[in-house]
């Protein structure tokens, strides 16, 4: 029972990273139905749905064309700020971060709704000197990073909504690089855990296979969605995850 449950989650979840991101509110619940304690629960998990994050890339790579210098340019910011981020979980109390993180999902769902006012305010990319979009991106990198080596629940829709916001690019071509991104924190997070957490292995291999399915599968679909549709979907589901770690944080 409880692999044909994780075969399940991991195959969902899988499917919606690479849509709209927060897969782990599908997997994360299901590992502690199988008895894990949440601690061991969350370290298992980001395990798990590495692979699924890879095969997001593989499966969104033709919107990937043209942005090798900028995935050369983020990636090891993306790298650092994941092992503080695991560095975060490993040595500190998790309490004040578990209040936090349902602002910030519900913040990234109200960001992307709100695009085309908040770039009113802000400014649109285009009027971003190359510098300044330079180190805002970093910076958004860094800071995304540090919340997936954390916990990551959500951190593909945190990812898209403010690239969105400094990227002049289709939402198409923005969610394949929040797969890479969310790829390189995937990296640091197996082997980080791997050495200093304790990983219920036998869960992960059952999960990581269903992952990659459903990260294939979901690249794909998200290719072929208009994008006023894909918008709708990640701002939805993540208003959904946010509303959900409300819930589990002070209730």
């Amino acid at each position: 029972m409880h692999y044909f449950l994780l075969v399940l989650a991991g195959i969902a979840a899988g499917t919606v990273n690479a849509i709209a991101g927060g897969g782990s509110l599908i997997t994360f619940p299901s590992l502690i139905a199988t008895g894990l304690t949440t601690v061991d629960a969350n370290v298992t998990n980001s395990v798990s749905v590495f692979p699924g994050y890879v095969s997001s890339v593989a499966g969104s790579r033709a919107d990937l064309a043209g942005q090798g210098t900028r995935v050369r340019a983020i990636v090891p910011t993306s790298l650092v700020g994941a092992v503080a981020g695991c560095a975060l979980l490993l040595l500190t109390p998790a309490r004040a971060f578990e209040v936090i993180v349902p602002f910030l999902v519900l913040g990234a769902a109200f960001t992307l709704a709100f695009q085309e006012r908040l770039r009113a305010l802000v400014g649109h990319p285009r009027t971003l000197s190359p510098r300044r979009a330079s180190w805002t991106l970093q910076g958004v990198v860094f800071v995304g990073a540090v919340y997936g080596g954390y916990f990551g629940a959500a951190l593909g829709v945190m990812y898209v909504a403010a690239l969105a916001l400094i990227l002049d690019e289709p939402l198409r071509r923005i969610n394949a690089l929040k797969n890479v991104l969310s790829a390189s924190v995937g990296f640091v997070t197996v082997v980080v855990f791997a050495i200093f957490a304790h990983v219920h292995w036998g869960a992960a291999l059952t999960l990581a296979p269903a992952t990659i399915i459903g990260g294939y599968a979901g690249a794909k679909v998200a290719r072929r969605l208009p994008a006023r549709v894909l918008r709708y979907l990640i701002v939805t589901f993540g208003t959904i995850v946010g509303l959900i770690l409300l819930y589990r944080a002070f209730f």
